[in-house]
């Protein structure tokens, strides 16, 4: 199972689950202070609402979820083979959830994260990533020790 992540920055949390239960039909999977999630069926979307960061109504960041850390493996050799620099992050708490990811930056700067949950925890990391895609990360004798196993 995969499905895109769009996450958006929101100005009123309430209002926006109002708003997108109404528009997908569905009730958000995760609610917590400042953050709520959707995982919609149909069409296959995990939308995520952040409050409070960045100009409201604006990309927060997007992504891909897969379902294991063999997939975002994966991803991370593909996307290094055709020459994309590509951060790693594992065992991250990120969206009230333990994750494994990887990163990428398109052409004008949106950050992209190919993740996996691992398992949910109460509190919310306090930054977007830790770790930066570089150049250095695609080559196995710079690559961090977390993406070693990629290699």
């Amino acid at each position: 199972m995969s499905r895109v992540q769009l996450a958006l920055n929101v100005a009123d949390l309430d209002k926006a689950i109002e708003f997108y239960s109404k528009l997908f039909e569905t009730e958000p999977a995760k609610v917590r202070p400042g953050y709520a999630n959707f995982s919609i069926a149909e069409p296959p979307l995990k939308l995520v609402l952040i409050e409070g960061q960045g100009d409201a109504g604006t990309l927060n960041h997007l992504g891909v979820e897969v379902g294991s850390t063999d997939d975002v493996s994966r991803a991370q050799r593909r996307l290094s083979d055709e020459g994309m620099a590509t951060a790693t992050e594992d065992q991250v708490s990120c969206c009230y959830a333990v994750q494994d990811k990887v990163w990428v930056d398109a052409p004008d700067g949106e950050p992209w994260e190919v993740y996996t949950v691992l398992s949910d925890v109460d509190a919310p990391a306090g930054e977007l990533r830790t770790a930066e895609p570089t150049a250095d990360d695609m080559c196995c004798a710079t690559a961090p020790e977390s993406a070693a196993r990629c290699c």
